[in-house]
């Protein structure tokens, strides 16, 4: 039975948004499978549990003895089965999975006791939960995945591509946030581009926004891209949309990645968006909490206790216009 993480949006979605995550009760055989599923669930890696059985042994033509692992994780074409500390139950299950591999060599399994779970996610790009510091407890939720992103990227990238049929693209990517997303999006579209990036400065005394890191390029009769990692209020998008229109570009779009669509305050035509998202203080794929956190492979909702007592972000729930 498959959990029920959605598969993501089809071509040509504007944008998918989040969903949450339900979990119906499943038959698990051991209390342990429920916590494993648990885990499976906080991260948001897609699951499916004891889909398949693999024949071992077979007496007069038929099937006397099958496997079936307790976990496939599609995302990552693997098969986890989970054990104890009990070493008659480890030697068993070590007989069948050298049994498996011997039978079967391109299926990919794993043996697990509880204590490896987070040694699994590192095999998921998943380590800089620890390079960072980022404690599970300090996590509200797990927002978007590692695999989630990436696929959303993807579609991003071809829609893009086929939008501009027979035109090379610049990207201009608004830093820092959108590191990762610009390198990732750039080698989705399949368009001759060239990157450029601008930063953007907030005045709190004056309430205003202004260029602090302008473009190398120069733009005009171009087809840009601005691409950025989040959009909010849209006050800031609003100003360098107007400052690069102004350098007469041919075209001129726009790619978010994430979008709080409401906590706008100005009216934003978005060409591009990859997930639309509640208003909450997220981490992770580029995004921030000072300065921490950007090399998450994911994007997750930090607990309000974590950066409530020491200040916001310009993207967090009640900031200043962003």
């Amino acid at each position: 039975m498959a959990n029920p993480l959605h598969d993501g949006p089809a071509d040509g979605d504007h944008a998918t948004a989040v969903r949450p995550i339900s979990n119906p009760e499943h038959p698990f055989a051991h209390p342990a499978e429920h916590e494993f599923a648990a885990f499976l669930d906080f991260y948001r890696i897609r699951w499916q549990y004891e889909p398949t059985s693999f024949p071992l042994r077979w007496e007069d033509g038929r099937v006397v003895e099958m496997f079936a692992p307790d976990f496939y994780l599609p995302e990552q074409d693997l098969y986890v089965e989970l054990t104890t500390m009990k070493q008659s139950l480890v030697t068993r299950k070590n007989r069948k999975m050298r049994e498996l591999r011997e039978l079967y060599p391109d299926v990919n399994i794993v043996l697990i006791y509880r204590k490896n779970y987070h040694e699994l996610l590192s095999r998921f790009g998943y380590g800089a939960v620890d390079i960072t510091s980022l404690r599970p407890e300090q996590i509200e939720r797990v927002l978007l995945s590692s695999a989630e992103i990436a696929g959303r990227v993807q579609e991003l990238g071809r829609e893009i591509s086929r939008d501009h049929a027979g035109s090379s693209i610049v990207l201009v990517g608004v830093l820092k946030g959108i590191t990762f997303f610009l390198a990732d999006l750039a080698r989705a579209i399949s368009r001759p581009l060239a990157l450029d990036y601008l930063s953007i400065s907030h005045d709190a005394a004056e309430g205003r926004v202004h260029i602090s890191k302008d473009l190398d390029l120069d733009i005009a009769g171009q087809h840009v891209l601005l691409v950025e990692d989040i959009v909010n209020t849209g006050v800031s998008m609003d100003f360098v949309l107007r400052t690069l229109r102004e350098r007469n570009p041919a075209s001129l779009r726009v790619c978010a990645l994430l979008d709080k669509a409401e906590r706008r305050l100005v009216p934003l035509d978005i060409d591009y968006v990859g997930f639309t998202i509640p208003n909450e203080f997220v981490v992770g794929y580029g995004l921030d909490y000072r300065e921490l956190y950007r090399n998450l492979p994911f994007i997750c909702v930090l607990k309000r206790e974590v950066y409530e007592a020491k200040g916001r972000r310009r993207d967090a729930p009640f900031s200043s216009p962003g």
